[in-house]
């Protein structure tokens, strides 16, 4: 069998896996913009990205193209790998 074409033809596994990695991108977007007090709309005017495909990108509804996570991590003044880093769990006291 070749490369999959439809999202039908991919296994519940890798869907998963991509849903995973939707959540922690849109988290991790949503975290750094808050800790440098941006507002949605103005990451999306820096960024060029739209407000509506930024809303569902922090919510992990959607994929995005690694072009414009670029635009997004240029926007935010962070490499692009860390849009990708998962959280790690804290210590407890």
């Amino acid at each position: 069998m070749g490369v999959p074409t439809r999202p039908s033809q991919n296994s519940p596994e890798r869907v998963a896996k991509w849903q995973q990695a939707r959540a922690v991108v849109g988290s991790n977007i949503r975290t750094l913009r808050l800790a440098k007090g941006m507002t949605q709309e103005t990451l999306a005017l820096r960024s060029g990205v739209t407000r509506n495909v930024l809303i569902d990108v922090e919510h992990g509804k959607r994929g995005i193209l690694y072009e414009r996570l670029v635009d997004i991590a240029e926007a935010l003044e962070v490499e692009p790998g860390v849009l990708f880093n998962t959280p790690r769990a804290r210590p407890a006291d």
